[in-house]
């Protein structure tokens, strides 16, 4: 998202001769329960507009092109654009669906009193962040985290596997595990030279190993794709699209066992 929102703003500047930051903030991703706050959190997202005072009503929200809700509706298809997901909780058939989405949205237009979208369920059961900090200052022990939207329970699940996953990677630099120890690992398990990683090949075992390196080092080792694109000569986006293929080749043998 940086790259695409960055491109994008140098790009606007560009047109437009001027200068200076074109988005507001940083892009922020959210981890989202999808039994509790799915379509709270699309109806949210939808209503901007209304709320901002952009628009006034229902009937220019249909016609509004800068959202989702008219790719929803069938007013404007994108081919990138997925609207089943949201669809499929409305109805079986899409005109049904459609119809109950549209009735959805006009009650969130009405409504005082909408869901809290403000992330961490067990904030909000503590009394918001400024109880969690009363409480933490206290020597309370609780639970939430401002990244996560959902109940109790699916927060408390979710710190759970990140406290594990942190655990992990602890475990593997006291054993040493670090970038140039992962390269030597690699290249000799797919019978490379160092030195092939730094050119441009299109032999399978090369790309096999820059493959390995990437998804390994950012998912197992919690390394960072800047450091990992420096050491193979390749940019940060091309780490993305190895990380991908390497979680595929990892999966096939056991390349996963020294990682546990």
């Amino acid at each position: 998202m940086a790259s695409v929102l960055g491109g994008f703003a140098g790009n606007y500047n560009r047109r437009h001769r001027r200068s200076g930051y074109v988005f507001q903030n940083r892009f922020t991703s959210i981890l989202c329960n999808e039994d509790s706050y799915l379509l709270e959190l699309v109806r949210y997202i939808h209503l901007n507009p209304v709320r901002a005072k952009m628009i006034d009503d229902l009937s220019e929200l249909n016609e509004y092109p800068w959202t989702g809700h008219t790719g929803i509706i069938g007013k404007r298809r994108q081919k990138w654009h997925s609207v089943d997901e949201v669809l499929v909780h409305f109805g079986k058939s899409r005109r049904q669906a459609r119809r109950s989405y549209i009735e959805f949205i006009q009650a969130g237009m009405v409504a005082t009193n909408g869901m809290a979208l403000s992330g961490g369920g067990l904030v909000r059961s503590y009394g918001g962040w400024e109880s969690i900090v009363r409480l933490r200052k206290e020597h309370i022990s609780c639970i939430g985290d401002e990244r996560i939207l959902g109940d109790s329970s699916f927060v408390e699940y979710v710190l759970k596997e990140d406290e594990i996953a942190i655990e992990s990677k602890s475990r593997l630099m006291q054993d040493g595990w670090n970038l140039g120890k992962l390269i030597v690992y690699v290249c000799e398990r797919c019978k490379v030279e160092q030195s092939d990683l730094l050119r441009r090949s299109r032999e399978d075992t090369v790309s096999e190993a820059k493959a390995l390196i990437c998804y390994l080092g950012a998912e197992k080792l919690g390394l960072k794709s800047r450091k990992i694109a420096e050491q193979l000569g390749i940019s940060r986006p091309a780490v993305s699209k190895w990380i991908s293929k390497g979680r595929e080749i990892g999966r096939e043998e056991d390349w996963l066992d020294p990682f546990g």
